[in-house]
């Protein structure tokens, strides 16, 4: 299977490109379909474009089912591991139930949520979140990628139906934990805590509240050869000392600060700019901590535009809380195992189920080079073989 599908949506440089409803996304949809009609598994996609493919053995019930899975999009020029290895991965674990002879006791899906790293429209973990009411589709339905497309025309232009009107997010939360009662992920795990260890697998535990910031930094626009440096109102300066600074708080603290995305208006080489809007990723140990570190980024970034004659205008685009992974939960998945528990920084579709009273958990395999969002994040394949076996054990475990 990882053959079939290493090598989709990479480009030149090694790096890959999956973003959602398009290009190579939509091959590894078809890719998904495949894989679950061939192993007799109802394949479906939700009206925000999650998919989920069911094993429903003929003596089971109709209750609320077990799910597996990740996703199938990229960050920008990113790595193959991170979300595919977790689709994947659960198709595998689903072949070594039935080699087995295991007939779980309830429905067991394999998931792939849509828009898990917000590269197209911007919000992280969007298929997750509209799929449990985390976050309603009255918002969502008004998001538009950088070539001005709005969601809903992406999802209708990948023969996706997106809802005609809003739902509400408590039917929707309701209706999919009527659908499913716990969610394990298997994940790339996107640093070196188990590479550290020689650990091969290790047991999630908490994630890192994070959020992003869009800081709209506004001038004159001028001349570059004309406008004497003494009169000009460069909002470049004010993005420039705020990107140093937000470096700076990070290391201090202790925390995450990142400047990984900037637009400059009118983005000429020969003129001083009108406007330039930056977006912070930011991430820390818990709330108080993170609501300091974007405090004290605003602070300076404000104090040098106000020197600088410019504004600073800072709007909070999304915001996600510190998710303590289902303790009940992961101690059954982790019992009599040796498994080294791992916190993360990184968001994953584990914790919005979980944050929505879905109760979830996961599973790392070791990532010897600690990179991750970049094409040099990698798993050999007998970590992924032994991540594997450990999901198929979980399922087995949690399915009766």
């Amino acid at each position: 299977m990882w053959q079939d599908v290493a090598t989709v949506g990479r480009v030149d440089g090694g790096g890959y490109r999956r973003q959602s409803f398009a290009g190579a996304d939509l091959e590894l949809r078809e890719w998904f379909a495949a894989a679950a009609g061939e192993r007799g598994l109802s394949c479906e996609v939700d009206p925000f474009g999650n998919l989920a493919a069911w094993w429903r053995p003929a003596d089971v019930g109709t209750g609320p089912g077990m799910l597996t899975g990740s996703h199938l999009d990229s960050v920008v020029d990113g790595g193959a591991y991170d979300g595919l290895l977790g689709v994947v991965s659960g198709f595998a674990a689903l072949d070594l139930l039935r080699e087995g002879g295991v007939v779980p006791a309830r429905p067991v899906g394999v998931a792939a949520f849509a828009e898990q790293e917000g590269s197209r429209f911007g919000r992280p973990s969007l298929g997750a979140g509209l799929a449990t009411g985390a976050l309603g589709w009255a918002e969502a339905r008004e998001l538009c990628d950088s070539a001005g497309v709005r969601l809903p025309d992406a999802l209708a232009a990948a023969g996706i139906a997106p809802p005609d009107a809003d739902p509400g997010r408590d039917a929707v939360a309701a209706a999919f934990r009527r659908r499913v009662a716990c969610y394990v992920e298997l994940h790339l795990e996107q640093g070196r805590d188990l590479a550290d260890r020689d650990a091969p697998v290790g047991l999630g535990g908490r994630t890192w509240p994070h959020g992003r910031y869009r800081f709209d930094f506004t001038g004159t626009g001028d001349h570059a050869g004309t406008a004497r440096m003494e009169d000009r109102r460069d909002p470049m300066l004010g993005y420039a000392m705020t990107v140093l600074a937000a470096n700076k708080q990070a290391r201090l603290s202790g925390q995450r600060a990142t400047f990984g995305r900037v637009e400059v208006a009118p983005g000429a080489a020969d003129a001083v700019p009108s406007r330039v809007t930056g977006w912070l990723d930011a991430r820390a140990e818990d709330e108080e901590a993170l609501e300091r570190l974007v405090a004290a980024i605003v602070a300076q970034g404000t104090a040098r535009s106000q020197r600088d004659g410019t504004e600073l205008v800072v709007t909070p685009e999304s915001v996600s809380p510190a998710v303590v992974l289902d303790p009940s939960l992961a101690g059954r998945v982790g019992a009599g195992r040796d498994w080294p528990v791992v916190p993360t920084a990184a968001g994953h579709g584990a914790g919005v189920l979980n944050a929505a009273g879905v109760p979830a958990a996961m599973l790392f395999v070791r990532n010897p080079t600690g990179v991750s969002h970049s094409p040099a994040e990698h798993a050999d394949l007998a970590d992924c073989l032994v991540g594997v076996r450990a999901l198929a054990d979980t399922l087995a475990r949690l399915a009766v």
